[in-house]
């Protein structure tokens, strides 16, 4: 009998499957940009159940979500958990790219027509190699929970391929999973999914969901009673018990939808066997599929020749399990847009009869993850009469509490505020003498990245802006530095401020559009001027490195400031000047090049700083025995020489090139 093929009559499961995975590959490969400006790539990671679990476990924990994690995580882990519950494993069929991957590589070996190895369902073997799941995800919650960072990310396959390798991964990890799933996918199948996969051992544990709610019954009347078992003991327990379920047992029966075989038309041609991507013997299971491996993909009804398969017990039923999936995911999604749980909220030094009050702050771009937010919380620990934080990551929002006896809301927001400067680009003091300086105020500006946001708006107006700079005030005070030639008027301000996108072309083709929100308020009258060289040392960003050397001290040695041993002998500067120094490629090797010269006895300090022609240099510092050949030397070698530790010094190859010798003068 000829093989029946199962696109046709399955239609709806390879939809879904290839539509999220052509989805994925849209956003991630930046085509979704390219072709609809106005589109932002979603983070990979968006949209993991699995890490939406690890996030709701951690938050029961500890009170917080790991990384930028957000109620919508949680709520698509829920929802996928949910559907394990009642229906099977349809986040494993239907959704999961990796899944997708493994059944195309199933597809790809019978093309190709050479044989696969099997591992027989209940073997020795078999058996052994489904711990392997149980092992991975208790190690990953364990992670996860321990530090609030979500640890899969160093090893999980699809967030590797997503971010092109260059996410928060550990590699060999990475490497390890992905080979795992292309290479032994191809040759067995499903292998990932059967034997490594840590969210098919949660699905796969769920599906015992009655023994599940047992151990939980169990721990909380331990609790009562004063017997509290500590989290890591709770997570051992449910990975264990899953396991010995699914080698031991192997068949829930308390889900409200199976595959239904009818006995009297089965012929026993064992083509659906074949076609189960679990290789699930369905013929020896009975009238109804039980086998913890089902996840109701349908291949089995597909590719039944008899009709003696349905799903549910009538054949109309065929489609129910796709349906089913797309509602809990739609639902699951609006849910979760429709609240956030906070990702940390922590409380300090509150004392009886205190009365706190909130203010919420918006748009804080820079409080985006688990980490940020800490950072943050710090931050605010230092600042009198506030006794508490929330953070909102997905909205970026805080909600601070604070003592209205001891501070003020307004005191609380230009605590928050840090003031900024941008430039757009530098005014060539041969040209021009003065800076013009207009005043305008605005409101919603309250992270450090906004006025870099406001600046790069401006900048794209192709006007003759040099920059600008902020200082907290209600509303906030935005000084506009601009060609004395500049005449903008009062609406000019207000469409810019006031434009709901920024929109920016990328390096890879397209543009890349970032929302803002700010509000013009209104522009001060008349404007200022100042000096173009008072303007270029305002805005310039500079570094500065003081060197310690080890001296003799009577029958010991010291470790002493350079600048003090060295403060009564002549002095000298070498300068090395370049207009590209102000780069950022620049400024994040300056202080491997400060490292790499501070080795060399005499040399002082080194600073970036404008010189007497406002261009950028590099200029140290030094005393004999030091030289200017010797710096120079050193500074244009292939290989520094970097010490990170006393006992961890590195050869590294030099992290930029200079093209000319520089100038020794006296130092003042």
């Amino acid at each position: 009998m000829a093989k029946k093929s199962t696109f046709r009559t399955n239609w709806p499961k390879f939809v879904l499957q290839l539509g999220v995975l052509a989805a994925i590959i849209f956003f991630v490969s930046g085509l979704a940009v390219k072709l609809f400006p106005g589109i932002t790539a979603p983070d990979p990671e968006k949209y993991c159940p699995y890490g939406g679990l690890e996030a709701l476990a951690t938050y029961i924990q500890r009170g917080s979500l790991p990384c930028s994690m957000t109620s919508l995580q949680i709520l698509l882990g829920i929802a996928a958990a949910a559907a394990v519950i009642l229906f099977s494993k349809l986040f494993c069929a239907y959704v999961c790219p990796v899944g997708t991957i493994e059944d195309l590589l199933i597809k790809l070996r019978k093309a190709l027509k050479f044989k696969g190895l099997g591992i027989r369902n209940g073997s020795v073997a078999d058996k052994l190699l489904r711990i392997v799941k149980y092992a991975l995800l208790f190690w990953l919650f364990y992670m996860t929970i321990s530090s609030s960072e979500l640890f899969c990310k160093n090893l999980d396959p699809y967030y590797a391929v997503a971010t092109g390798f260059k996410g928060e991964i550990t590699l060999w990890m990475s490497v390890v999973t992905v080979s795992i799933v292309i290479l032994l996918g191809l040759f067995i199948d499903r292998f990932w999914c059967k034997y490594i996969c840590p969210m098919g051992a949660i699905s796969n544990s769920l599906k015992f969901w009655i023994w599940v709610a047992g151990l939980a019954v169990l721990f909380i009347v331990l609790d009562l009673v004063g017997l509290t078992v500590g989290w890591v003991w709770v997570l051992a327990a449910f990975c264990l018990l899953g396991y010995l379920l699914e080698i031991l047992c192997g068949k829930p029966k308390a889900q409200i939808l199976y595959v239904i075989n009818d006995e009297d038309k089965c012929t026993n041609c064992q083509a659906c066997r074949k076609a189960c991507p679990y290789n699930i013997d369905i013929t020896s299971l009975g009238g109804k599929v039980t086998s913890v491996d089902c996840t109701l993909c349908g291949e089995c009804v597909a590719s039944c020749t008899t009709g003696s398969l349905t799903i549910g017990r009538k054949k109309g039923m065929k489609y129910l399990p796709a349906i089913i999936t797309l509602a809990v995911a739609v639902i699951a999604f609006i849910i979760g847009k429709s609240f956030e749980l906070p990702t940390i909220s922590v409380t300090w030094d509150i004392e009886d009869g205190m009365e706190l009050e909130d203010v919420r702050i918006e748009n804080l771009r820079t409080v985006k993850c688990y980490s940020s937010s800490m950072a943050f919380k710090a931050r605010m620990e230092k600042v009198n009469g506030v006794h508490g934080v929330k953070t909102y990551v997905g909205s970026h929002t805080v909600v601070v509490s604070y003592d209205p006896k001891t501070t003020t809301a307004e005191k609380i927001q230009e605590a928050v505020f840090t003031p900024s400067h941008f430039r757009s680009y530098s005014p060539d003091p041969a040209e021009v003498s003065e800076v013009k300086v207009v005043t305008i105020r605005t409101e919603h500006m309250h992270d450090k990245t906004d006025l870099s946001y406001l600046g790069l708006q401006f900048k794209l107006r192709e006007k003759k802006i040099f920059g600008l700079d902020s200082e907290y005030d209600c509303p906030l005070v935005v000084h506009v530095y601009m060609d004395p030639s500049e005449d903008l008027d009062e609406e000019f301000y207000r469409e810019v401020v006031e434009d709901k996108s920024l929109d920016m072309p990328v390096a890879s083709g397209g543009i890349k559009s970032t929302p803002v929100d700010f509000e013009f308020v209104r522009l001060e009258k008349g404007f200022t001027t100042m000096p173009v060289g008072e303007y270029l040392e305002m805005m310039f960003d500079g570094f500065h490195a003081d060197y310690n050397g080890r001296y003799p001290s009577g029958d010991t040695t010291v470790v002493r400031k350079r600048k003090i041993e060295y403060e009564n002998a002549p002095q000298f500067i070498y300068e090395v000047a370049d207009q590209t120094f102000e780069k950022t490629v620049v400024t994040k090797a300056l202080p491997y090049l400060s490292n790499h010269v501070s080795r060399e006895e005499g040399v002082i300090s080194m600073d970036l700083k404008l010189n007497k022609d406002y261009v950028p240099s590099i200029q140290f510092r030094f005393a004999a025995p030091a030289t200017a050949e010797r710096i120079w030397e050193l500074m244009s070698m292939d290989t520094w020489t970097i010490t990170y530790t006393s006992g961890d010094v590195r050869e590294e190859s030099a992290r930029m090139k200079f093209k000319n010798p520089g100038i020794s003068y006296p130092a003042e």
